[in-house]
């Protein structure tokens, strides 16, 4: 996010000529209640589990209820719902023009690392889980 508003501080590019519209605000500020929902229930079931969210630190189990149910990454999902809600706040097009390079570095450089860590640690019931649930929706 912050590499796209050094970008639109040089080029600007608005998304609305004269600030988001009523249904943008609204939109944000859904995105921004789902960010909230999402990561704080993540947060929740890692510690009901007895495990960590930090991905740094070990993982003593995998979590598959709440959202877990329907994506591997309910974190990054979150992630990616602030990110867009702060893309409609700051009214700019360059947020939206790199997340999918966002979104590809954070699978390559992140999640790539953090299932391999998984199917190591958890075999078979990690690779069932992950036939189970999509990594992102």
């Amino acid at each position: 996010m912050g590499q796209a508003y050094s970008v639109h501080r040089f080029v600007p590019a608005h998304l609305w000529p004269d600030g988001p519209p009523p249904a943008a605000r609204a939109a944000a500020w859904a995105l921004l209640v789902v960010w909230l929902g999402l990561s704080a229930s993540a947060v929740f079931l890692f510690r009901r589990a007895g495990t960590t969210p930090n991905p740094s630190r070990p993982t003593t189990a995998i979590v598959v209820h709440g959202p877990f149910r329907f994506t591997r990454n309910p974190m990054y999902v979150s992630l990616v719902a602030l990110y867009l809600s702060l893309t409609l706040f700051v009214n700019s097009v360059w947020p939206l023009v790199l997340l999918p390079v966002v979104i590809a570095l954070v699978q390559r450089q992140v999640i790539a690392r953090e299932e391999a860590y998984l199917e190591a640690k958890f075999g078979d019931e990690y690779r069932a889980y992950k036939a189970r649930v999509r990594r992102w929706l």
